[in-house]
């Protein structure tokens, strides 16, 4: 049986491979891992195809960029798509298939078509806003209404980034005077953990919200690359669903991200958001001016009125004082006749009432009596109104006109 080394196979299967694919191939591919060795390096890639739900692997293969092409095509990505080349990309990049005796089989990348990455992520943000589209969700943010004095601001962003220092020495040094509260709620503004940072961050300004007027997502400053980060359904979900105005001034000059789409107000650097708000509470500032001024002009020209007024009724009253006088004395003279009136006719009244009584009176007095030819008996102090109230042996006294009378009853 004949037999061959290792080496010699491995040298047979790159014979092979070498003699059935010549030259180069354009390859359609996702970087799934990248490895820069050190500054001025070679690029390591391990390229994958996926499945259409994106869970499984369909294919997968080393690639290599060479130091001296991987500076070139660096520079050339970034300038063409705003992007670094990083996890996650769809590429288009032109290879060599070659098999080394040690390395195995791999792909030695030549060029890269920057207009394909850019095509892919444009779709997917295509995507992304569809969805949000099919939710109901795009415009919710805009409807809140901005605050007319929004001088409470919750700011995301990151500790270094240049923006943070603009926006906030933008606020703080404002020629008007005006003070602002704001507190800085970390997050990281580029890589792999953006999205995960900024929800993480909204979070906890929702949870008080009531301390805040407004959130201000600001990066800035630098290279305008990885705003890919900000192409994020779910960073998009938690901006458009926020209880508070969102302003978003990323810091580029490109095609706005999904985030930008979503937010209340968007502003192409910090500054500008700085500025935003400045105008805002300037303008705020102005109108409570312009109205105190027409309330004073309101009220010193009702001062005028009245005093006017005042002067007129000060002209008038001494008249109608003197017209009250003599209606009030012409009504009291009416009041002390029918006053007198009623008291005379009570005197005659009770007079008359007097008499009546008195003649009563006098036609009772039992002398009268007496002198019309009457009597009245006596027993023991008391009047005799009946004979049976007598009995035998009884001394009455019986009284006349001219005297009294005696008896015993027998």
């Amino acid at each position: 049986m004949e037999s061959v080394t290792l080496l010699e196979l491995s040298k047979l299967i790159a014979g092979c491979i070498s003699g059935s694919l010549p030259g180069t191939y354009w390859v359609q591919a996702e970087i799934s891992s990248m490895n820069i060795a050190g500054a001025g390096g070679h690029c390591y890639l391990e390229l994958v195809q996926k499945d259409p739900s994106g869970r499984r692997f369909l294919a997968k293969v080393k690639a290599n960029v060479w130091a001296s092409i991987w500076a070139r095509l660096k520079v050339r990505f970034e300038q063409s798509t705003g992007q670094y080349l990083q996890v996650g990309m769809k590429v288009l990049l032109q290879v060599e298939v070659q098999y080394h005796e040690v390395y195995g089989l791999s792909l030695v990348v030549y060029d890269i078509d920057p207009t394909y990455t850019m095509g892919d992520m444009a779709r997917r943000r295509r995507e992304i806003l569809a969805q949000l589209e099919a939710d109901g969700v795009i415009g919710l943010n805009r409807e809140l209404p901005m605050p007319m004095v929004p001088q409470r601001i919750a700011i995301v962003s990151s500790a270094t980034a240049a923006g943070y220092g603009d926006f906030c020495n933008q606020l703080d040094g404002n020629p008007y005077g005006f003070r602002f509260t704001m507190q800085l709620f970390p997050a990281l503004m580029q890589g792999d953990g953006t999205e995960a940072s900024v929800i993480q961050a909204l979070n906890a300004i929702a949870r008080q919200c009531d301390r805040w007027d407004v959130v201000v997502i600001i990066r800035g400053g630098g290279s305008v690359s990885e705003l890919s980060c900000f192409d994020s359904y779910m960073m998009a979900m938690n901006i458009a669903n926020f209880p508070l105005p969102v302003i978003t001034g990323i810091g580029h000059e490109r095609d706005d991200t999904v985030c930008d789409v979503v937010a209340h107000t968007k502003v192409k650097t910090p500054t500008a958001a700085a500025e935003l708000l400045l105008a805002r509470v300037l303008d705020s500032a102005q109108a409570m001016e312009n109205l105190a001024r027409r309330m004073a002009q309101a009220l010193d020209n009702r001062m005028n009125v009245e005093k006017l007024r005042l002067q007129s009724l000060a002209q008038t009253i001494p008249s109608l004082f003197l017209l009250l006088k003599e209606k009030q004395e012409k009504k009291l003279d009416q009041i002390w006749g029918r006053m007198t009136w009623a008291v005379e006719r009570m005197f005659t009244e009770q007079r008359h009432r007097l008499d009546m009584i008195g003649q009563k009176v006098e036609s009772a007095n039992p002398e009268r009596i007496l002198a019309r030819g009457y009597s009245i008996t006596v027993k023991d102090g008391h009047a005799v109104t009946s004979a049976s109230a007598l009995r035998k042996g009884d001394v009455i006294t019986t009284r006349l006109a001219d005297g009294t009378i005696e008896s015993i009853i027998n």
